[in-house]
Parts: structure tokens; C-alpha cells; sequence
């Protein structure tokens, strides 16, 4: 078993990161690490052993993590099924809930928050965050709203979470809840994985992502790098503020 033990977690830290494995694991996609036991001073994971990425397990993966966005998700923002407590992304704080249209939801609860931090800390200018803000006003005004429903994300989806086994990928560290697909594979796409491109095409065969979805990269990529403009420095958020700016030149609203 690997154990994780910290005793200054945030209060119900482990037992978020339990629940969402066990909310993943029922979509019955890609499989993730099991968990021993869980208590609020700690977590035993079943311990996994690494073995060298390979196209046939990459594709694999791509399949797998379409069925587990497609297993779906009560609302855009919800909490993994069971779970009332507190969620988190690293070991900060993730609102979850029942609120809405996504359009409502990303800007709002996903970016806008963590900006705020952000800038707070210093670490995105006051030119930059206003670059933000507007990227979110375009965000509300649905002009990205697709008829995409709630999917089932691992929400926290670097390559670091991603661990390959012999027997294939298995996922760690969830931040799992209800969200657009696209921000999953968008983060996977910012900090690159083996095989990416062998993952991308294998999942878009099983289920097939509206066309675009490459131009909305920076768009679903806000919500990462507003995570990390609060914790890692001034380079987050001046690639958090190219983002913005790109989403408002895709949608034809300047930079």
C-alpha cells in the first residue's frame, strides 16, 4: 500500500480525493488507484507499479476516458455522487453544486475565483486580470454553450495524474466533478502526456468532439492555469492572461 498522511490537509481533503475515485471508478472508464482505507488524517492507496508509456496503451486510454466523460455528471459543478463535503483541486478549494448552464458555471466558479487570489498575490497584473474578466463577460454571454452535457471529469488531469501501469493507465489525485469534456483533454493538452496525439485521436473516434474544439483549447485551459496564477508564480498568470486574450480574438472580441 502507499500511505498519504499530512496533518495539515484541509478538513474532508482525503476523504474528497476517496470519493471521487469511487465516483470515477463506477464509470466504469479508465480505471483509477484503490483505495485501502481513508480517514481525515490520511489515505492508503493501492500502490502501482510504472511501466514505459505505449501507443497501444495511450489509445486505449483515450477510449477509456470517453466512457468515463460520458458516464456524466448530475450538473455542470457537481460533487462526486455521495459526497457533501468539501472538494478540492490540489489542496485548494473547488466549489461544487448544482449551477446551471455551463456558461454560468465556468466563469464563475472555475475561473473568476481563482483570478481573484491570484491577482491578490500579485502574480497576474491588474491589466491582466481585467483581460480575465472580459474573457468571463464573453463566457456568460453563452456564445460557448453547445449542447454538451455535465460530463463525469477527473478534473485535475496532468500528466502527473496519469500513471502508466503494465497494465495500461490508471489515474491518481482527482479533482472530480461535473464539467464540459473539453476541459479534461484541455488540460491534458497543457502540460502534454506520451502519446498525446495517439490519445486525442482514439478518443475523438469513441466519441466524437464538435468541430472547433482545437480553437477552444485556450477557453477550457483558463480554469488550470487560474489554479496555478494563485500558487506558482507570475508566468501562470501572464499564460492565463494569453488565454484570455485568446478566447476573446476567437470569438471575434479583441484582445
Amino acid at each position: 500500500m502507499f500511505r498519504k498522511s499530512d496533518p495539515v490537509v484541509p478538513e474532508g481533503f482525503y476523504e474528497a480525493e476517496a470519493a471521487g475515485l469511487a465516483w470515477l471508478r463506477d464509470a466504469g472508464g479508465v480505471p483509477v488507484v484503490s483505495v485501502h482505507s481513508v480517514s481525515e488524517e490520511a489515505i492508503e492507496l493501492e500502490e502501482l507499479r510504472s511501466a514505459r508509456p505505449s501507443r497501444e496503451a495511450a489509445r486505449r486510454f483515450g477510449e477509456l476516458l470517453a466512457a468515463t466523460h460520458r458516464a456524466g455528471a448530475p450538473s455542470f459543478g457537481a460533487a462526486p455522487a455521495g459526497w457533501d463535503g468539501p472538494c478540492y483541486i490540489g489542496r485548494r478549494s473547488m466549489t461544487t453544486g448544482d449551477f446551471g448552464p455551463w456558461s454560468e458555471f465556468y466563469p464563475e466558479q472555475r475561473v473568476r475565483p481563482y483570478a481573484e487570489q491570484a491577482v491578490a498575490r500579485g502574480n497576474i497584473s491588474a491589466d491582466g486580470f481585467q483581460t480575465v474578466l472580459r474573457a468571463c463577460d464573453l463566457i456568460r454571454s453563452g456564445i460557448f454553450d453547445d449542447a454538451e452535457p455535465p460530463a463525469r471529469l477527473h478534473g485535475d488531469l496532468w500528466s502527473g495524474n496519469v500513471m502508466w501501469t503494465p497494465t495500461g493507465v490508471v489515474l491518481i489525485d482527482p479533482a472530480a466533478h461535473g464539467g464540459h469534456r473539453e476541459t479534461d483533454l484541455a488540460m491534458l493538452l497543457l502540460f502534454g502526456a506520451p502519446f498525446l496525439e495517439d490519445i486525442l485521436t482514439a478518443y475523438d473516434h469513441a466519441h466524437p468532439l464538435a468541430p472547433g474544439w482545437h480553437e477552444r483549447v485556450p477557453l477550457h485551459q483558463m480554469f488550470p492555469l487560474a489554479v496555478h496564477a494563485v500558487g506558482h508564480g507570475p508566468s501562470y498568470g501572464l499564460e492565463l492572461e494569453r488565454a484570455a486574450a485568446a478566447v476573446l480574438r476567437t470569438a471575434g472580441g479583441g484582445a
